[in-house]
């Protein structure tokens, strides 16, 4: 069942005809996330009717024995949001294929399929081990697969640090052009993200207090109450500076800080990103201990649940000073920020699952009513990216009765309610709809990917030379007492201690 469009708004843009290869379709990210966000696409009637998913997988599946898996694994989380007569419609677009990236049979089969419809869009989707990525370009290059109709999606993490990534995105672009190349950051897909940007550049109200003159400082986070699961093997030479920082916080912090574009477009965007990046301060070797806490989670509590720490995890070694927590203090150096503390910070097995930018404006020069205890600011913009998408505006009220006392109040702008009618969109359907359609504003270009590595990399040196082992924290907390220092030493507190 397809639903349409409310009365008196846009129609979407009609998505071309396409195929749609998965490499890595068994996987999780594809179970998880990729499958039910293109089966949302295809329940809204915004894929073309002829387009067409090529799962590939390493396993030795038959077609129909795939779909199985799809209906045990994919369709139990999709109920109640979606028609049986939309699902079978959704199947019907699937075909599954044995490929081994590492050999040459599956390759032609896949080319075979490929050509013989000539679809004007093929988006190869790489939901792969990063080591995978140039296997697979040379293997697509090879079966004559990357020509100008082509575009590849490539997962994080890219590369281990800025040497890696750039080796792969250098073999990656020798069989496809910078504009074929669609490194995604599933974050930026996020509609109260987007919802940012129209706050900001749609509205007088913002622009004016979103500078150093009011802002007094600003807080990223993204908190997850999952330790590390299954992927102990994967995750233990990663950490979260490489697995959070490096992308889905800075690439927030672009968003916040970035200055108006000229438009729009895809390079405008991009170009106003690239100069944020740029300006952030470095942070020195000798100033990683005063401005980076980096933590490992030790044993606690979980929704109530006794849980291990992360040495004791599956696939962790027991000395492993791989960090699950980093707090950042950065620094922008431009006109608009200059000394305007910016607070990243991200960590597992934390109190709570929440994703939020906040921005704290500052206090009025002069009291006069009584302040709440407690409150530092009354003024601050909350933007909510997980577990539930909203904005939120928070400043101080009378509070009722004989008194001058000032109490918190907050102004919710209601992204729910404001258009009731119209179906959210998910973050990934959003992305992938966008590489359908060509749209390269959501993706990361190959310079930022360069700078923001550039930037990182002094403190993973640091790290890596240092004896001391990351900070402590107990499962279920927020994180280390260092975390809570970095910012009282500013005088400021993070938004939940407030």
């Amino acid at each position: 069942m397809m639903a349409s469009p409310p009365a008196g708004a846009p129609a979407p843009e009609p998505a071309p005809e396409f195929d749609f290869v998965l490499f890595g379709a068994t996987g999780d990210l594809a179970r998880r996330k990729l499958l039910p966000a293109l089966f949302d696409a295809h329940a809204a009637g915004s894929l073309h009717p002829r387009g067409r998913i090529l799962a590939l997988g390493s396993q030795p599946l038959s077609h129909d024995a795939y779909l199985a898996m799809l209906n045990d694994e994919v369709l139990p989380a999709l109920a109640g949001n979606a028609a049986a007569a939309a699902w079978q419609g959704f199947l019907d677009r699937i075909v599954y294929l044995q490929v081994d990236a590492n050999a040459d049979a599956g390759f032609g089969a896949l080319a075979e399929l490929v050509n013989a419809r000539a679809a004007p869009v093929v988006v190869f989707y790489l939901a792969t081990a990063p080591h995978l990525f140039v296997t697979i370009c040379e293997q697509l290059a090879r079966v004559g697969l990357t020509g100008p109709r082509s575009r590849i999606v490539l997962e994080k993490p890219l590369g281990h640090d800025l040497a890696s990534s750039e080796a792969i995105n250098a073999e990656v672009a020798r069989h496809f052009a910078e504009d074929q190349i669609y490194r995604i950051d599933h974050y930026l897909g996020k509609e109260s993200v987007q919802n940012l940007m129209a706050v900001r550049f749609g509205n007088v109200l913002f622009e004016p207090l979103w500078r150093r003159e009011w802002v007094r400082q600003v807080q990223i986070t993204i908190a997850e109450e999952l330790g590390v699961e299954r992927r102990g093997n994967f995750y233990d030479g990663i950490g979260a500076l490489r697995d959070m920082v490096q992308n889905h916080l800075l690439q927030l912090l672009c968003m916040v800080a970035m200055e108006p574009p000229t438009s729009l477009s895809e390079d405008a965007i991009r170009d106003e990103k690239l100069k944020i990046l740029k300006a952030l301060r470095p942070i020195r070797p000798e100033d990683v201990a005063e401005k980076v806490v980096r933590g490992q989670y030790s044993r606690g509590a979980a929704g109530g649940d006794p849980v291990p720490g992360y040495a004791s995890e599956p696939g962790i070694a027991p000395d492993s000073r791989t960090e699950t927590f980093v707090a950042i203090r950065a620094e922008i150096a431009n006109w608009r920020w200059a000394g305007v503390p910016f607070y990243l910070r991200t960590g597992k097995r934390m109190q709570s699952r929440v994703a939020e930018i906040v921005i704290h404006f500052h206090d009025v020069p002069y009291p006069l009513f009584p302040h709440p205890l407690g409150i530092m600011s009354g003024n601050r913009l909350v933007i909510t990216l997980q577990p539930e998408e909203s904005i939120r505006l928070y400043f101080l009220t009378k509070q009722p009765g004989d008194t001058q006392a000032l109490i918190p109040a907050s102004l919710d702008l209601q992204l729910n309610t404001a258009a009731p009618r119209v179906r959210r969109v998910g973050a990934y359907e959003r992305l992938l709809l966008d590489v359908i359609r060509g749209r390269l504003g959501l993706f990361v270009r190959r310079d930022e990917q360069v700078q923001a590595w550039r930037w990182v990399a002094p403190i993973l040196k640091t790290w890596e030379n240092s004896p001391t082992p990351p900070k402590p924290y107990t499962a279920g907390t927020w994180g280390p007492a260092a975390s809570s220092a970095l910012l009282s030493r500013d005088g400021m507190a993070w938004h939940e201690e407030m």
